[in-house]
């Protein structure tokens, strides 16, 4: 009884242990919204992401339905906020934007993602609706984004270790 006890109790560690991708960064929301129409050039794309990017290594290329790029390299970072600007778009079609991005502990954030662009008739030069932040260079602590799902996976692995030392210190004992 112990023993199938004990094999429960790990098993059951080791599924959280390996959910712990399951926390892992993600997207929250773009604009333009993945897979929607705009009518509009819009001056920018921006990205939320549910853990802070890191200031340096991220990157967000963004290509027209020929494959030729449009953003203007401009990349802005504000906590998990990152604004890529773009060239004024002039060809309908699907556009499609691939990023990287890195964050304190956790692995790259790698992906893609499209929206379509509807050419109007008459092409202009759009208002510029969106500041790219600058970047920051305030000093501060360190970004603790990965820590606590790392203090939380440890917590749980020092439980069942001591829940099968416990398991296996009863069996002993019983048998005496």
């Amino acid at each position: 009884m112990a023993r199938k006890m004990l094999v429960i109790i790990l098993l059951a560690g080791a599924a959280l242990i390996s959910s712990g991708s399951a926390f892992a960064n993600s997207l929250i929301s773009t604009n333009p919204t993945i897979g929607s129409t705009v009518n509009s050039s819009p001056s920018a794309v921006s990205i939320r992401t549910t853990d802070p990017i890191m200031d340096l290594g991220n990157s967000v290329v963004v290509t027209d339905p020929q494959g030729n790029r449009v953003d203007d390299g401009t990349l802005g970072v504000d906590g998990s906020n990152i604004l890529a600007g773009l060239k004024l778009l002039k060809v309908s079609g699907v556009y499609t934007v691939a990023y990287t991005f890195l964050t304190d502990n956790d692995v790259p954030l790698e992906g893609t993602f499209t929206f379509t662009f509807k050419a109007p008739n008459v092409v202009s030069s759009p208002t510029p609706t969106v500041v790219i932040p600058e970047p920051t260079t305030t000093a501060g602590p360190a970004n603790p984004s990965g820590a606590p799902t790392f203090i939380i996976v440890l917590m749980m692995s020092a439980f069942l270790v001591f829940v099968g030392l416990a398991l296996y210190a009863w069996k002993i004992i019983t048998k005496r």
